[in-house]
């Protein structure tokens, strides 16, 4: 320590023994915010012996007076601004805390637990169960937030805190759900107000604690069923469509718990399984299987230092969507299947999948397609409700809805009339209109996948599933087919080639790509889209296609194309799992992880992409969980399906197989083996990832990041040779800049999209959407915004590709650089 800093610690503790022997505790309250202010608590390197002597020098207070001034530094924690002093506040009030006195009084006591139940797990777990006892030997009852910790407690705790906190609970007969979540809320409240055989329905679903019901829980639920009436199941759908709202009741947390608030209470869940289950043994409801698909949606979704929210619920409403009979809910599972990327839940979903498609005698790609709802829907796309005079029109393809009133006039939201008289009607429409989109979403995905999956239809299955079908027509009709090998696709009322020639029908079909195809028919189809202004749900026409190199036929059997990338692994992990590739997390820990991995089942391959973590900081490489912030890339290889996976350590040092002693290791297949279709594919998710997911991509590490370790590479990817989604969008480019507004300021000139504006000229990068600036190439720093770029009215031939929407977002700011107000990025403007 420092002397100045050994002197300041010294007069603010000599500081602290003074007010506390002055009795003055609103000052001494004062002075350990001040403490926890100080420039020495700022950072992840404090110095946590401080928190120790100044949680030692509170503890020296008389236990009432350090009640109350613990109450009133948690009441100041609310009030300050910075993460760094509410982290040091935070810790040094649970400190003192934990080690607060034993043999407390049954006062002390139930206000000891008052505090705790503002935490999500108060640390000291052993300290619970002490005050709990004290509490329930004095005959008192916990407050709701005092046995919500107790509770928590019993799910996380060993057996020497539960065996004897279990005991106090048993003898509590009140409700079993916590407070402070939304759903939660209002389950307590309804089941008050509907009477015993409700609570009773609590209390059975509280016993759900398997994976799924057995017989005898099953029974007593269906008989306690019978007693709650007809509204049961409004009632269930009402508490379902809650789940996953903000907490009515903020937790804190610990140190390392991470967003405590963004998930579920771990003693509700379970009660939320058991009432999930019930939603099998209710009469079917349209409604029903919405909100389940809801629950898993909102139950997976990702905590910052935690992971999938709580995969348990999302679990349980797969099994009551499996059990549900109805179109609806198997509309749901497959929609489910086509988006969720957390392996638990994905198995259940393609449980479910595979066991209807047995049951139906089916494929499961049938049943995939035989589950796909209208919505509503009558023609292709197209949604019409009366609602008295009034006509609602909804076009899924342009995602417009169209209010028309009885004398003809179009007005921008329902009359009042129906909002009063066909609320019910109104809210099951814009529900509807909702699930559509969600479900159009899911589809392009679907559909996206069926390169791979060596899919080949029937020409009258395709026809009424694909073609004509009122919701998946939608897309059918922007993409093109092989119909007995001739390249067609929907326009003016039928199938027809790019000649215009009809095609009436065939026997089989299956998804053009454009790998194999000849080069003047790829850019007639190209040309044919673009005309038309057909937008694909994604690319296909302008798909990029990865040929072999030379590079790779020297090398044979792997691909250096995508190596020595650096990529934030969260980002990339997250899109890995989305194109269906299986990957871990790297933590910086003596541990070895496969490479990220693509089994391609119906070509007998595997696909692996070689990753390692990159770093040796803790502070500044890893979050604070341990995960590797950065991996670097090396190579792409191909083995049969089955062969033994190769490992690496998480930091590096080259991956082996691991084969059974004596066992040959399986060798790579070469590239030149590899069918094409399948080359391209799997190279193009890999330029997805590394265009997507590279830090050359973010515009604020021009000085290179931590200690500019990655100067040089930002700066070689963030204006260096263009990958092939990168070409694309060139070529793509120099066909629309023509077209724009600013035609006359804009132009394609290599890897750049040169914009001149009034103050400078500038360059916008192809691939990574960097810019720099003329005459003197500085660069220009701005931060797109998390939502997807808006690019009014302009056509663009196919979905999906942000970096474009970025580039066309800043050309059309740049070339009005003079109407620019962003300070951020106004003072960067001026020629240094």
């Amino acid at each position: 320590m420092a002397h100045n800093d050994f002197a300041l610690h010294r007069e603010q503790m000599d500081a602290l023994g003074r007010l506390r022997a002055a009795g003055d505790w609103p000052a001494l309250a004062d002075a350990v915010v001040a403490y926890a202010r100080s420039p020495r608590q700022a950072g992840r390197d404090r110095d946590w012996r401080d928190v120790s002597a100044v949680s030692l020098s509170l503890l020296k207070i008389p236990a009432d007076r350090l009640l109350d001034v613990l109450a009133e530094l948690m009441t100041r924690l609310d009030g300050l601004d910075d993460e760094d002093h509410r982290r040091v506040l935070g810790h040094l009030v649970l400190r003192t805390l934990g080690s607060f006195p034993a043999g407390a009084a049954p006062d002390a006591a139930e206000r000891l637990l008052e505090l705790a139940g503002r935490y999500n797990l108060f640390i000291e777990r052993r300290q619970v169960a002490d005050w709990a006892q004290i509490v329930h030997d004095a005959g008192r009852r916990f407050s709701p937030a005092a046995l919500g910790v107790v509770r928590r407690t019993v799910e996380v705790a060993g057996y020497w805190v539960t065996d004897a906190i279990k005991p106090i609970l048993a003898s509590y007969a009140g409700t079993p759900l916590n407070p402070g979540e939304a759903w939660a809320d209002r389950a307590v409240a309804d089941a008050a107000d509907l009477g015993p055989a409700w609570g009773a329905l609590l209390a059975h679903a509280a016993k759900a604690t398997s994976a799924r019901p057995s017989a005898k829980w099953e029974a007593e639920a269906r008989r306690l069923l019978a007693a709650t009436g007809e509204t049961t199941g409004d009632h269930l759908r009402s508490w379902y469509a809650l789940v996953g709202r903000p907490r009515t009741v903020p937790l804190r947390s610990s140190e390392y718990e991470g967003e405590v608030n963004e998930t579920f209470d771990p003693v509700n869940a379970t009660v939320l399984r058991g009432l999930i289950w019930l939603a099998a043994y209710v009469p079917e409801h349209p409604e029903t299987a919405r909100v389940l698909g809801a629950v898993v949606d909102t139950s997976l979704r990702k905590v910052a230092g935690i992971g999938p929210r709580n995969p348990k619920t999302a679990n349980a409403a797969v099994w009551a969507l499996a059990n549900i009979p109805t179109e609806a809910a198997l509309a749901q599972i497959a929609r489910l299947a086509t988006r969720v990327t957390f392996k638990g839940t994905l198995k259940e979903l393609n449980a479910a999948l595979d066991a209807r498609a047995a049951a139906l005698g089916l494929s499961r790609e049938e049943v995939e397609e035989l589950a796909v709802p209208t919505y509503g829907l009558t023609a292709v796309g197209v949604r019409e409700e009366k609602f008295g005079d009034t006509t609602v029109t909804f076009d899924a393809a342009a995602g417009m809805v169209t209010w028309r009133t009885g004398a003809g006039k179009v007005v921008k939201a329902p009359p009042a009339a129906v909002r009063t008289g066909y609320a019910e009607e109104l809210k099951e429409f814009k529900a509807g209109v909702k699930d559509v989109e969600k479900m159009l979403s899911a589809q392009a995905e679907r559909l996206d996948r069926q390169f791979l999956a060596r899919r080949v239809w029937e020409f009258g299955a395709w026809r009424e599933r694909y073609l004509d079908h009122p919701l998946i027509g939608v897309h059918t009709r922007r993409l093109i087919w092989l119909v007995d090998g001739v390249a067609c696709a929907y326009a003016d009322g039928s199938l027809r080639t790019v000649a215009g020639a009809a095609v009436d029908g065939g026997r089989e079909v299956v998804l053009w790509h454009p790998i194999g195809r000849p080069v003047d028919e790829v850019l007639a189809w190209r040309a044919w889209l673009e005309d038309r202004r057909v937008t694909q749900p994604f690319k296909q026409a302008h798909r990029e296609v990865y040929l072999l190199t030379a590079a790779e036929e020297n090398t044979r059997t792997y691909s250096n194309r995508f190596a020595a990338h650096v990529l934030r692994q969260h980002q990339f992990h997250a899109l890995a799992a989305v194109r269906g590739w299986r990957n871990r997390l790297r933590l910086m820990v003596d541990d070895s992880y496969e490479p990220a991995l693509r089994e391609l089942p119906a070509w007998g391959l595997r696909a692996e992409y070689w990753i390692e973590g990159i770093g040796d900081d803790w502070v500044t490489d890893t979050t604070e969980s341990g995960s590797y912030l950065r991996v670097a890339t090396d190579q792409v290889r191909f083995y049969p399906v089955a062969a033994p996976e190769n490992y690496a350590h998480a930091g590096g040092g080259g991956y082996e197989q691991w084969v059974p002693g004596g066992a040959q290791p399986t060798d790579p297949i070469p590239l030149a083996d590899i069918p094409p279709l399948v080359l391209s594919e799997v190279l193009r998710d890999i330029d997805l990832f590394v265009g997507v997911a590279s830090v050359g991509n973010d515009p604020t590490w021009e000085d290179g990041g931590p200690e500019g370790r990655f100067r040089e590479y930002w700066q070689s990817f963030s204006f260096g040779e263009l990958s092939g989604t990168a070409e694309t969008r060139k070529a793509l480019l120099e066909r629309l800049v023509p077209r724009l507004a600013i035609r006359d300021r804009a132009h394609v000139d290599g890897r750049f999209l040169v914009v001149r504006g009034d103050r400078r000229t500038y360059k916008i990068h192809l691939g990574s959407g960097n810019i720099l600036m003329e005459p003197n190439d500085q660069y220009l720093c701005i931060v797109p915004k998390q939502a997807p770029e808006r690019t009014g009215d302009l056509f663009l031939p196919f979905e999906g590709d942000r970096v474009l929407a970025v580039i066309l977002s800043k050309a059309m700011l740049l070339a009005k650089d003079t109407e620019i107000t962003d300070p951020s990025i106004t003072r960067q403007l001026t020629l240094r």
